[in-house]
């Protein structure tokens, strides 16, 4: 299969905003149009890519099915699961959840990227970005959304 597409000598523009989401108790929650409002102001893009970072290292990004309910909850305990809360951590001063939200966290990352397509995200029909919490009472979040692109 070969490539589609043209390459043109067109500069890629960058631009970059912060966002606070509102605070969510644990588990796992579609963030996908708070992305997609933010997005707005970033200027149109044509072809390109978003780069969305949290700055938090108890809290993670991902990308995966955002039609049933059932999945958030099947993701919470598996991932309890993978990563219990009572093992015998040294880091203990913020509480039993914290070493735990530390170690999930780099399991799935503190980022996403997702390609844009004429100003929208080109996310797949049942694809949804995702907070993932695993705090119990996390807080706000903050999101920094990079789009490059022409």
């Amino acid at each position: 299969m070969g490539a589609t597409g043209t390459q043109t000598p067109e500069a890629m523009n960058c631009s970059q905003t912060t966002i606070s989401l509102p605070s969510h108790s644990r588990g796992y929650h579609l963030i996908t149009q708070y992305v997609h409002e933010a997005m707005r102001e970033l200027g149109p893009v044509e072809c390109g890519l978003l780069h969305v970072f949290i700055q938090h290292t108890s809290a993670a990004l991902t990308i995966n099915e955002n039609a049933d309910p059932d999945v958030r909850v099947d993701f919470e305990t598996a991932m309890n699961h993978i990563v219990p809360e009572h093992l015998d951590y040294e880091h203990t001063l913020e509480g039993p959840d914290d070493m735990t939200s530390h170690v999930k966290s780099s399991l799935l990352g503190p980022s996403v990227t997702v390609p844009v397509t004429n100003g929208k995200l080109a996310l797949g029909i049942w694809q949804g970005i995702y907070l993932c919490e695993h705090r119990n009472h996390g807080g706000s979040r903050t999101l920094t959304l990079t789009l490059m692109g022409n």
